[in-house]
């Protein structure tokens, strides 16, 4: 008798082409989740290839969270069943302050770190009202929750997202969805590799006594790891939740 979590249901996740999504997406799959996957990176094909291999069952869809036909055509293709959204897509900002940032790194940045959850969330709530439940999970941020991790735009999204995932859970969770956030701290992850790096060099250095608190940098499957939990039955009584996955940055 099989003892996967996820034998039987559909998950969705987004930014899934590399970092989390890409570790989500492998373990949902590996525990019995049909996965439908969409970034806007091509590299998206190379992952369903790497679930095919064992006999994982992905769809990989080229998406743009941003846009709502996207949305809608990922959520079609997951069909009448959704068990799981996981929300990862998201960019960083270069930590430009406010004096510094300019239009369109600030809308980019909301529409789809902050804007692309709320998409995906207003898109699959009225289906997992309709089969009696389901399960979010966004992918927040520690700069969710304070101002030492991030640039103004990213800062301001990502406490946008703690927002959302609040909000939904209580008007939701008579109905049985259930919606948690995870703020992780530094992850191994294209982001980092991309645009972890101050354009302001006065910023620069003020970020770099928060940063000299990172014990670690986490790996993708460890957050990945948290959110099959999150959306499995085993986390039946948590919803409304931020958990801070960061080494213990913030504790400090």
């Amino acid at each position: 008798m099989s003892t996967r979590r996820y034998d039987g249901n559909v998950a969705i996740v987004t930014g899934a082409a590399s970092g989390i999504g890409r570790a989500t997406a492998r373990l949902l799959a590996a525990e019995g989740a049909r996965v439908v996957m969409c970034d806007i990176d091509d590299a998206i094909h190379t992952v369903q290839r790497e679930i095919a291999v064992p006999g994982g069952d992905a769809v990989a869809l080229r998406a743009d969270v941003t846009a709502q036909a996207d949305v809608d055509r990922v959520v079609a293709e997951a069909g009448a069943q959704i068990d799981l959204l996981a929300n990862v897509a998201g960019v960083a900002d270069y930590f430009l302050p406010v004096g510094e940032l300019d239009d369109e790194t600030w809308h980019r940045t909301l529409d789809i770190n902050l804007g692309g959850t709320m998409r995906f969330m207003r898109a699959v709530v009225p289906i997992m009202e309709r089969q009696g439940g389901g399960a979010i999970v966004n992918i927040a941020s520690v700069a969710g929750l304070g101002g030492g991790a991030g640039g103004v735009a990213y800062t301001a999204a990502k406490h946008g997202v703690i927002g959302l995932t609040k909000s939904t859970a209580f008007l939701y969770g008579p109905k049985l969805v259930r919606c948690n956030a995870i703020c992780p701290g530094g992850v191994s992850t294209p982001i980092i590799q991309t645009s972890a790096f101050a354009k302001v060099p006065w910023v620069g250095e003020r970020f770099a006594a928060s940063f000299a608190r990172v014990d670690r940098v986490a790996e993708p499957e460890e957050i990945a790891g948290l959110v099959a939990f999150l959306g499995s039955d085993a986390a039946a009584n948590l919803n409304g939740a931020v958990i801070t996955s960061d080494g213990g940055w913030m504790a400090a």
